[in-house]
């Protein structure tokens, strides 16, 4: 089973697997590829509502992995749905890759390479320097903005 994300509609990415999608890629589809959309649950592909407790799950472990300012509500609804139904995720989405990695969800990627590792990034201060494991809004500080950093 395969849970697709928008890139797999614009790439028009093909598959025997059993396909399954959220609404909320519809809406992001809006503009020119949403027809492939309906084409596909017109095909049979299954529309999936994930649990809140597991959108809870999918948010933490991208606070842990340090990608939770990066993903959207519809990428954290598909991680979330690929996570419940044990199901491979398409898609291109780097940071959707790296939190996927973090829950142990299998990742299929369509136009680019894959991530080649997990990473858990740190968040450096723009005023004082120092480094921290989990973003903030500031600096506690200096009251400087944060930035993500490569932790390598």
């Amino acid at each position: 089973m395969q849970v697709l994300d928008t890139s797999a509609f614009i790439h028009e990415y093909h598959t025997d697997d059993e396909q399954v999608s959220i609404p909320l890629v519809k809406e992001e589809l809006e503009g020119g590829n949403e027809y492939r959309f309906d084409a596909m649950e017109g095909a049979g592909m299954e529309l999936h509502l994930p649990a809140d407790e597991t959108v809870d799950r999918v948010r933490r472990a991208a606070g842990e992995t340090g990608d939770a300012e990066e993903l959207s509500e519809t990428d954290t609804r598909l991680l979330a749905t690929a996570f419940e139904l044990d199901a491979t995720l398409v898609t291109d989405d780097y940071a959707m890759q790296n939190v996927a990695e973090k829950l142990d969800i299998d990742v299929q990627v369509i136009a680019r390479e894959g991530i080649e590792e997990e990473r858990d990034w740190k968040f450096q201060c723009a005023g004082c320097g120092r480094e921290f494991d989990e973003d903030r809004e500031r600096c506690p500080i200096c009251g400087s903005d944060l930035s993500r950093k490569n932790p390598a």
